[in-house]
């Protein structure tokens, strides 16, 4: 199995967070404000890189391809080796899908449940996202389909040549982190270079990244369907105003796990800027309180 970078902050005797982020992206975009506030208010907290991203290890796919299960089990590799038996899992866009697998398939090891600009399991997002990619019509009853300037971006990616060095794919880097930014809040372009060079700098292999397209296409039925009202643990749903590739998913996440919570943050779009940090943070503490 890869190794998997991790590391913690806080008080060992403080209740436990994982946070685990989105597909093809490394653990340091939790931000560390964003982490700060968390550990300031009594919490002990742990991030990580996905297989394939940051310092994580680097997978031959070819030798060993993997799934998506796979990577969901990546953390509870997390918690195991940090000596968690549960934890708060505050999860981040397709790290959403992963905690709410867990949270189905072994409740005992989920406190809390926080899903942050994230889809529902079994929604079929990823469809939806191929489908208004290509132009073709969404069936009756699907997910909203993102933003339009979302979907010209990524177009434009697709059909574009792949960056040829360190300054093209920074500059990349920071042109979807401003379409995933929305347009609810000023983008800070400063903060998003010195972040794209951070991510760029400690990765082993940023295109290994990739290998999750890879791992959703070994096993497309990794989210099973119609299994949400199954989850019992406390769960907080939050949404952005200007959420661009996701928009009114978390509304339907809430609507299909009992009891669940919907907090729509005013500005945010898919991404952690500082203005929702006080929010957010605030948010998750009472939640794991």
């Amino acid at each position: 199995m890869p190794n998997i970078w991790s590391e913690e902050f806080g008080a060992a005797a403080d209740a436990p967070i994982v946070l685990v982020m989105g597909s093809m992206s490394q653990g340091i975009l939790w931000p560390d404000a964003f982490v700060g506030r968390l550990v300031a208010g009594g919490r002990r907290v742990i991030r990580y890189d996905h297989r394939d991203t940051g310092m994580s290890d680097v997978v031959d796919f070819s030798k060993d391809p993997y799934t998506w299960d796979d990577i969901k089990d990546d953390v509870l590799r997390v918690m195991d080796a940090h000596g968690l038996d549960s934890a708060h899992l505050v999860c981040h866009s397709a790290g959403g899908l992963l905690g709410q697998l867990i949270a189905v398939e072994r409740p005992e090891r989920v406190r809390t449940l926080t899903v942050i600009a994230s889809s529902p399991l079994g929604g079929g997002e990823g469809a939806v996202l191929m489908r208004a990619l290509m132009g073709e019509p969404q069936p009756e009853g699907s997910l909203p389909e993102p933003t339009p300037e979302f979907v010209a971006f990524y177009r434009e990616v697709i059909a574009a040549p792949p960056p040829r060095d360190r300054r093209e794919r920074i500059e990349r880097m920071i042109a979807e982190d401003r379409v995933l930014h929305g347009t609810g809040l000023p983008f800070d372009e400063d903060a998003s270079r010195r972040l794209a060079e951070r991510v760029y700098d400690r990765a082993r292999d940023l295109d290994a990244a990739a290998n999750h397209r890879l791992a959703a296409a070994a096993k497309p039925g990794f989210e099973p369907v119609g299994v949400l009202h199954r989850i019992e643990a406390p769960t907080l749903v939050v949404e952005g105003t200007h959420e661009p590739a996701k928009p009114g998913h978390g509304a339907v996440i809430a609507e299909r796990i009992p009891g669940a919570r919907l907090m729509t943050v005013k500005g945010m779009g898919h991404t952690l800027p500082p203005e929702v940090h006080a929010e957010l943070a605030g948010a998750v503490l009472a939640h794991t309180a």
